[in-house]
């Protein structure tokens, strides 16, 4: 696995992943028409790595080229569902083998409805990364999408993050709560690598670049973004403002002027 998981974190032990998995259950266009075309310039700004479906992971290799590979292996739900089942897998690990994936992500929703689902499916993950040697990132929200007042309290993320470690995830991802304090909190709290959510709202350069750097200061190893970058008018640029926060520690101002 030594290999694989330097093909997604680099020399620093930080990573900047490229989200690319909401299609198989999201509407995407027009914004990601060509998925190709955002690919190439997402690795042209400096990603690290692509978190992505089994449809582009497959038919995009020569854009995705050498940089890491994590497959979304579940899923089950779409936008169009009138009643919403718990999320499961999809695809096996041996499946993401097969494809050349270095890693694979799951979902694990401590204290949603039917919790036991995805905690059981990220348990299973787990032992089967650790047979066929790829990395598996655990993906921890407490009460998954519901729309709760302690969802993301902060307490409730730690608990999360940390029950993704125990289950044995070798990273976890989650979304950035509160202040740097109390996000320092959390990752005191995990032993594994956090890797910090993108989030679904549109935000201004400045607000999604202070989001990074927030976050690598309260500890986090590197963001997982999408949407803020696929729907973005300049990917090239703002890949390569966000890569530099994450690699080179340089501030916001300085990070605006890539684009």
């Amino acid at each position: 696995m030594k290999r694989r998981w330097h093909n997604i974190f680099k020399n620093d032990r930080k990573a900047f992943i490229l989200a690319m998995d909401h299609g198989n259950g999201l509407n995407v266009l027009p914004e990601m028409q060509k998925p190709g075309e955002i690919i190439k310039k997402a690795v042209a700004g400096g990603i690290d790595g692509i978190l992505t479906t089994f449809g582009i992971a497959n038919n995009f290799q020569k854009e995705i080229d050498n940089i890491g590979l994590i497959l979304r292996i579940d899923g089950g739900n779409s936008q169009l569902a009138t009643e919403k089942e718990p999320m499961k897998n999809l695809y096996s690990v041996e499946d993401a083998v097969r494809i050349g994936a270095d890693g694979v992500l799951c979902m694990g929703f401590p204290g949603a409805y039917l919790e036991e689902a995805t905690l059981t499916n990220l348990a299973k993950n787990a032992a089967d990364c650790h047979r066929w040697g790829l990395v598996l990132g655990a993906e921890m929200l407490p009460r998954g999408f519901e729309s709760t007042p302690d969802a993301r309290d902060p307490s409730n993320v730690a608990l999360a993050c940390r029950m993704g470690a125990e289950l044995g995830a070798d990273f976890i991802k989650t979304q950035y709560v509160g202040s740097k304090e109390t996000f320092r909190k959390i990752v005191d709290g995990c032993y594994r690598p956090i890797l910090v959510l993108g989030g679904s709202n549109t935000k201004s350069d400045e607000e999604i670049l202070k989001m990074v750097k927030d976050s690598m200061e309260a500890g986090a190893s590197g963001v997982v973004m999408g949407r803020n970058i696929w729907r973005h008018e300049n990917i090239e640029g703002i890949c390569r403002a966000i890569t530099k926060v994450i690699h080179e520690n340089i501030d916001v101002t300085d990070a605006l002027k890539e684009l």
